[in-house]
C-alpha cells in the first residue's frame, strides 16, 4: 500500500489506548522506512516503522479515510464508464 503525506486514518476502538485516545491520525512524512504522524484533536504526534503501519492496517486497527478529491474522481470515472 502506498503511504503518502496527508493520508488520514481512523483509529479503531481497540487501538485508541495506544494513540492517546485519538480518533484519527494523519501521515506527516514517509521516508520509506519510518512514518511520522500527527494525532487528531491535538493529542500528539509520533513515528513508527512503515512495516508496523502496514501491520496495523492489516489488523484493521487503522482504516483509511478517503479524501474528498479521490471520491470525486471515483464518481466521475463510474459515470464515464456507465
Amino acid at each position: 500500500m502506498l503511504i503518502e503525506e496527508g493520508t488520514k486514518y481512523q483509529i479503531s476502538q481497540s487501538a485508541k489506548e495506544f494513540f492517546n485516545s485519538a480518533e484519527t491520525m494523519t501521515v506527516k512524512s514517509n521516508n520509506g522506512v519510518t512514518v511520522q504522524f500527527i494525532l487528531g484533536d491535538s493529542k500528539g504526534h509520533g513515528s513508527m516503522p512503515v512495516e508496523h503501519l502496514d501491520y496495523l492496517l492489516k489488523r484493521s486497527n487503522l482504516t483509511l479515510i478517503p479524501n474528498k478529491r479521490s471520491l470525486l474522481t471515483t464518481d466521475i470515472n463510474e459515470e464515464q464508464i456507465g
